[in-house]
């Protein structure tokens, strides 16, 4: 199919809620921008230890993950960060792995965007179009 790219803007969560309250200025919330690799084999946001430092993420829990050559390690899971692509938007946890080499933009943060790979045009596009359409039963 092919590598998929997607530029990402990621924004520390609780900052955000920093602003909304009060507390801090909008151009204070710490954010980073990255370009990610869409890996439909993850199921989460998986970040570099750097980008965690940036983004002033707090280690909340520890997941037991596979690494794409078999190996089995312990990594950090992550406060909130906002995950921004185009005008959408997702929140969650994330997991961070030292020495990563590339962002992974995972399932969840895709199913959440209501977004699917196009292996036509080896791009990212709105499952639905480009309104985001969420089901309900």
């Amino acid at each position: 199919m092919g590598t998929v790219y997607a530029e990402l803007t990621l924004r520390n969560s609780e900052d955000i809620t920093l602003v909304n309250q009060g507390f801090l200025k909008p151009e204070n919330i710490r954010t980073v921008t990255v370009t990610a690799i869409v890996d439909t084999g993850s199921y989460s946001l998986i970040i570099d230890d750097q980008t965690m430092q940036k983004l002033g993420l707090e280690k909340t829990g520890e997941k037991r993950i596979r690494i794409a050559n078999g190996e089995r390690i312990v990594c950090p899971v992550t406060t909130p960060v906002e995950i921004n692509w185009k005008d959408r938007q997702s929140v969650m946890r994330v997991i961070s792995v030292p020495g990563l080499p590339q962002t992974l933009l995972g399932l969840l943060p895709l199913e959440e965007m209501d977004l699917i790979v196009n292996p036509n045009k080896h791009e990212l596009v709105g499952a639905h179009g480009d309104e985001i359409e969420y089901m309900a039963y």
